[in-house]
């Protein structure tokens, strides 16, 4: 196996014969590739992906759906139409009615997310009205795109992931925000336990997956009281937190998922 940096590729594009350029040498005899790609270099990681793919290369996460996934909005058209729950969400234009975009939500206290945003950056609970006028005229001023979502109470802080690989939940676990901190992102000093999921939320997992045509995806959800709300569908899931709580060597379900799909490797 060997670990390239994306970032540092020369893509040569060419009608019959497309290649990679890394470290002086071209990447070549290549079978199979696992993408993992930072939010912020989106661009040029699924355009490397995307030419080991011309290269009749099986990668583990489609280009497509990479940028797919990275698209906030456009990953929640996509699992509203797939027919997951999802907490009650508003997306506009720089809309001067604020009133009307907490109503409908449900009111405050609403949770407001940059579309750019990661790892719980970006992401601002507005527990008033007051609050909530006061932070979307904010980011309206600074002409930052934002989703505004309803706060589900009962979840606690808490949010569950559950990695996906190869259409099967391979593993679960709970994140609970640290005290007075309603993300539970493991970044953000949150804690991960290891968590039985229950039907609904296995296949609110699987159906999310599979509607982001994703390989390997880390699903995010909040129990609520009407089931399982998808927040987000994560195609470049961090495996540290999730094989700590959950025992699981999850790296080597990927490759297992790898090598089935590539003729001849095992």
């Amino acid at each position: 196996m060997l670990v390239v940096d994306h970032l540092k590729c020369n893509i040569e594009i060419a009608k019959k014969n497309p290649k990679v350029f890394y470290n002086h040498e071209y990447l070549e005899n290549v079978d199979a590739v696992i993408p993992r790609i930072g939010a912020s270099v989106t661009f040029y990681g699924t355009a490397v992906v995307r030419q080991f793919e011309m290269m009749k290369i099986f990668t583990a996460v489609e280009s497509q759906a990479l940028v797919r996934s990275r698209d906030k909005l456009r990953s929640l058209q996509l699992l509203a139409r797939a027919g997951v729950g999802l907490p009650k969400t508003l997306f506009t234009n720089f809309s001067k009615d604020v009133q009307h975009i907490v109503d409908r939500v449900g009111g405050a206290p609403v949770v407001l997310k940059l579309l750019e945003g990661t790892q719980g950056l970006g992401v601002v609970l507005a527990e008033t009205q007051n609050a909530a006028h006061s932070v979307i005229e904010a980011f309206n001023g600074l002409e930052a795109r934002i989703i505004v979502q309803e706060f589900i109470k009962e979840a606690g802080g808490a949010d569950v992931r559950a990695f996906v690989v190869d259409g099967e939940v391979v593993g679960a676990m709970k994140r609970q925000g640290k005290e007075g901190e309603f993300r539970s992102n493991l970044h953000r000093g949150g804690s991960a336990s290891i968590i039985e999921l229950t039907e609904e939320e296995r296949e609110t997992a699987l159906k999310s997956a599979k509607a982001m045509g994703l390989g390997v995806a880390g699903v995010d959800m909040l129990q609520s009281k009407n089931g399982p709300l998808v927040l987000e569908v994560n195609s470049s899931p961090g495996l540290e937190g999730i094989e700590k709580a959950t025992g699981q060597d999850i790296a080597q379900k990927i490759i297992r998922y790898v090598e089935k799909n590539v003729p001849g490797s095992h």
